[in-house]
């Protein structure tokens, strides 16, 4: 962060101001609107979020709606709620999420992340299945700080929830269709309702997005030559409930089709972190090849069966995901430019063959009861196969000179239990523990094509077996002060397992075992925070606030890039972080809603013996540096910040509604800021990010009856240009975060 920034001086006089609101009622407050209640599960029970005592941010439906208008995938959702940052080096798939700055890095296609995604209550492991794209969904929510005792041993930094709206018996829909730049077309809808009366309900949920290719290569002469997509999704779920049996069945399936991530050679100006007056968002200049393609399909079904009070739950998941990927990675033409590129670099990955399933078995007693319980089982297995290509070779059909082939299965199982107790009509304790088991077993091989340069040395194989048990924990107590105060102290102990990971491209003296596998060993945390979640002036104002500490052992990192554009797992002696996250809903007056969300998070990297082989890209490093045999230089990271982790997020939002005769104008605006982020372990003059501001502006109409809607609507109105990732490799590759957009939207319910 900067000091003196004049927009984020304005930013921190605009959340005092939005927060002292909370303090002072308002004197224009009218008795007839009330905030609704929102309900969780990040317990796995549907509760208040104000009586959980976990730090949860929520992503409203109309909010969400408006963020991911335009086309967007899910790297929209970032910094919407505090302590939440998302990142990625693809495109449309692969979104790295951050929580109170613990993340991962890494763009391996068999990587692990350390905050849990789960979508309809079955974990998306994998990284590619990850960008499944948002609609009809119900909300968000984000579960802030380890949640490894009811989530899973891939949680310690948190858990994003993605919750699907469920059939139900009334018949009900919606159709929503936008057009915009770049000749954007978006539509989405569902449609359910009964099958069977009183027993069997259904809802089918749709979604299509293109966009036209609009950035020109002005090596090959192409106008329009990459940069869209044409992406379908849809989902059925069927809803059976009779007696004490109740039934949830979820098919889902998606196929994209478009550009991956465009880099550009050069983009940032040496010595800063300006972007290049060569650089432009609708311009590069190329001579490699620019594609994405992610296919992917998966089912559930969760059984519920009331045994006189003690409920049975039963969820079985399956996903599959089919994924390649090719890119230009120095981003220009060796030898030509734009600016120095000593050698020319496309590489590709595949995941050719995927399967995952899960099973969760659990009993838990009847809400209400003074003494609640839950406990189960867990089942997790994955086999995946990945490929690596690296082209360059003149002599091979397929320009291949090299290719890796991975393979990783990874089995895990755990068991869990979970109690609350009402000590007193204001006093609940509440602690759970888990047991959690794994082991991977990983090979690989690399081969060379024949006509493949001597430089790249020769194929080999090498392989790995991890296995680790782990037991995580929580404990809270929540005390309610008044009915509508609750206060909240939480501990508890993170876990993320071991990992593996190989990628060869770029070694070759046939050791692959020493030259490129690493293994990071598990990772472990201590988190403690204590908050306050209060409705304030007869519920028309909601305030929560998180305060939280967070110790971490053997902490995994992942050291990208480098001269030989590899990943390679690490892990520091400790880590620790601490800040703060603050939320607000307000209704100051009638048909005004206001909301306001603002994180502070520091992160410090605990080793001074931790060294990084940093840029070979002719980038300044800012860290002390030492030289070391076969590494070279290297940089000493103590005391650095952890990569893509903005000490500071702030958003807000306002809707103001005007009533007319049949319906109502609204006005809807979002703004977000996420301050400096660093995209290394090792820190320079060029490879960070300066502070950003986005926003969005919605004009629209909308009938008393919903079933008309017509808004116009714009993102990042401002025209804000920030770089959001890099490449170190052999220049001073960067990405750039999405030009303004402008579109018409239709919506309809029913």
């Amino acid at each position: 962060m900067r000091k003196g920034n004049p927009s984020f001086n304005r930013l921190l006089a605009g959340a005092a101001s939005l927060l002292a609101l909370s303090i002072a009622a308002p004197a224009a407050v009218q008795a007839q609107a009330v905030l609704d209640e929102i309900i969780v599960t990040a317990t796995k029970r549907a509760e208040n979020q104000q009586q959980v005592p976990i730090s949860v941010g929520t992503v409203a439906p109309e909010k969400l709606a408006a963020v991911m208008s335009g086309g967007v995938d899910l790297l929209a959702l970032s910094a919407q709620v505090p302590s939440l940052y998302v990142e990625s080096t693809f495109a449309r798939t692969f979104p790295r999420f951050y929580i109170r700055g613990l993340g991962n890095s890494d763009f391996d296609l068999t990587s692990t992340q350390p905050v849990g995604l789960v979508i309809d209550e079955v974990v998306q492991e994998n990284p590619m299945l990850r960008g499944f794209p948002l609609f009809d969904v119900e909300r968000v929510e984000v579960l802030r700080g380890p949640q490894g005792t009811l989530f899973g041993r891939n949680t310690p930094a948190g858990t994003v929830n993605f919750i699907s709206k469920k059939p139900t018996q009334d018949t009900e829909g919606y159709l929503s269709a936008s057009y915009g730049s770049k000749n954007t077309i978006g539509a989405e809808g569902a449609i359910g309702g009964a099958l069977v009366d009183g027993i069997l309900s259904a809802r089918l949920s749709m979604k299509y997005d293109r966009k036209d290719d609009f950035i020109d290569n002005t090596y090959t002469g192409e106008n329009n030559a990459i940069g869209g997509h044409n992406e379908v999704a849809a989902r059925l779920q069927l809803a059976y409930e009779k007696g004490p049996l109740s039934a949830l069945f979820n098919v889902h399936a998606r196929d994209l089709d478009g550009s991956a991530r465009v880099f550009v050679a050069n983009a940032i100006k040496k010595g800063s972190n300006d972007l290049s007056s060569t650089f432009s968002r609708n311009s590069v200049f190329q001579n490699g090849q620019n594609d994405l393609s992610v296919s992917s399909q998966g089912g559930s079904l969760k059984l519920e069966y009331d045994l006189d009070g003690i409920i049975l739950t039963s969820i079985t998941g399956y996903e599959t995901v089919d994924v390649y990927t090719r890119g230009d990675i120095d981003g220009g033409v060796a030898g030509v430019g734009p600016g120095f590129i000593p050698f020319d670099s496309e590489t590709a990955d595949a995941v050719p063959d995927h399967a995952q399933w899960t099973q969760e078995l659990r009993l838990s007693n009847a809400e209400g009861e003074r003494f609640r319980w839950q406990t189960g089982l867990f089942y997790f297995n994955e086999d995946v196969t990945a490929y690596g290509y690296s082209y360059g070779n003149a002599a091979d059909p397929r320009g291949i000179a090299v290719f890796t082939d991975s393979r990783q299965e990874t089995k895990t199982w755990a068991l869990f239990g979970q109690a609350s107790y009402d000590l007193t009509e204001q006093v609940t304790l509440t602690g759970g523990i888990r047991y959690n088991d794994e082991e991977k077993d990983f090979s690989v091989a690399r081969i060379l094509k024949p006509g493949a340069p001597p430089f790249l040395g020769v194929g080999g194989t090498g392989g790995a077996n991890v296995s680790d048990g782990q037991v995580t924990w929580d404990a809270s107590l929540t005390y309610k002060a008044t009915d509508d105060v609750n206060l909240f102290a939480r501990v508890a102990n993170g876990y993320r397992a071991p990992s593996i990971q190989s990628r060869p491209l770029f070694y070759g003296d046939g050791n692959i075992n020493r030259d490129a596998l690493s293994i990071a060993k598990a990772e472990t945390l201590m988190s403690y925070e204590a908050g306050v979640k209060s409705n304030l002036w007869e519920r028309k104002a909601r305030l929560n606030v998180t305060a939280f500490y967070t110790d971490i052992e053997d902490q995994q990192f992942t050291a990208v890039g480098g001269a030989s554009n590899n990943n390679t797992l690490i892990n520091a002696k400790g880590g620790e972080g601490y800040g703060f996250e603050a939320e607000l809903e307000l209704l100051p007056v009638e048909n005004l809603m206001l909301t306001g969300g603002l994180s502070y998070n520091h992160t410090e990297i605990k080793d001074s013996t931790l060294s990084i082989p940093i840029c070979a890209g002719g980038c300044t490093v800012t860290d002390p540096t030492k030289q070391v045999p076969v590494l070279g230089t290297v940089a000493l990271v103590d005391g650095n910040s952890f990569p893509n982790a903005p000490k500071w997020i702030f958003s807000a939002s306002a809707r103001y509604g005007i009533p007319v005769e049949s319906g109502e104008i609204y006005v809807f605006t979002d703004w977000n800021y996420r301050s400096k982020v660093n995209f290394f372990l090792y820190t320079s003059k060029e490879f960070y990010s300066d502070s950003k501001l986005e926003g969005g502006l919605k004009l629209g109409y909308v009938s008393d009856d919903e079933k008309l809607g017509i808004a116009v609507f714009g993102r990042n109105i401002t025209n804000e240009k920030s770089l959001e990732g890099a490449i170190d490799f052999n220049n001073l590759t960067g990405i750039v975060n999405q030009a303004p957009f402008y579109g018409v939207e239709l919506t309809s319910k029913f």
